[in-house]
């Protein structure tokens, strides 16, 4: 009998990295009259998904964001410790109500709310515990993870720590499979002036 799964599910944003490598916080970087951090949200809501975002540094010009929009957030104070710290915040911070969780880079200004969609109704309609999305042959966030495994994720350490939960279970995971342009994010300068010269939808 496959298990009932039409409770919510959360979108962990991880937004808690200082952005050293582009100068300046990418997350209130605009990209089409929006901030990274808003679309992402917004993005997420589109997908009936609940934005459950990770704040850390800069916490609260990336608050002041989200302003309006029906956010949770946690801070989580060892940011400094890189992405699993966040994932750990995060996971922590579902609510109990939550049958799963999405894991979302906002600094992956293509990814679209049908995306997240798509990955929410697959869960909804299959067994896996885990969903996967994956670009040409990399697997990339969003990730998204049933409950059951909650544990595991905030169990790993590393910025990887969510691929690797993915290779743990690889034979029990869907993948779905998303054109590899769409991977592109922004890390350095030269990023946001090609992604904002585009004007990404």
């Amino acid at each position: 009998m496959r298990p009932d799964r039409t409770g919510p599910i959360a979108a962990l944003l991880l937004a808690a990295g200082s952005s050293a490598r582009m100068g300046r916080n990418k997350l209130l970087l605009r990209i089409g009259g929006e901030s990274v951090i808003r679309r992402a949200a917004r993005r997420a809501l589109d997908a009936d998904l609940e934005p459950l975002v990770v704040l850390g540094h800069d916490e609260g010009r990336v608050r002041e964001e989200l302003y309006g929009l029906p956010c949770r957030t946690v801070v989580n104070a060892d940011w400094p410790l890189g992405k699993s710290a966040s994932v750990r915040a995060g996971i922590a911070a579902v609510p109990p109500e939550a049958v799963a969780a999405v894991v979302i880079l906002p600094d992956m200004p293509l990814v679209t709310a049908v995306m997240l969609a798509e990955l929410a109704a697959a869960y909804r309609a299959g067994a896996a515990p885990i969903v996967a999305s994956r670009y040409g042959e990399v697997l990339a966030p969003p990730m998204l993870y049933d409950r059951a495994l909650f544990g595991a994720l905030a169990a790993m350490e590393g910025d990887g720590c969510g691929k690797h939960v993915v290779h743990l279970h690889r034979r029990d995971a869907q993948i779905l499979d998303w054109p590899r342009e769409v991977l592109a994010d922004l890390d350095v300068p030269t990023d946001y002036d090609r992604m904002s010269s585009q004007e990404a939808p």
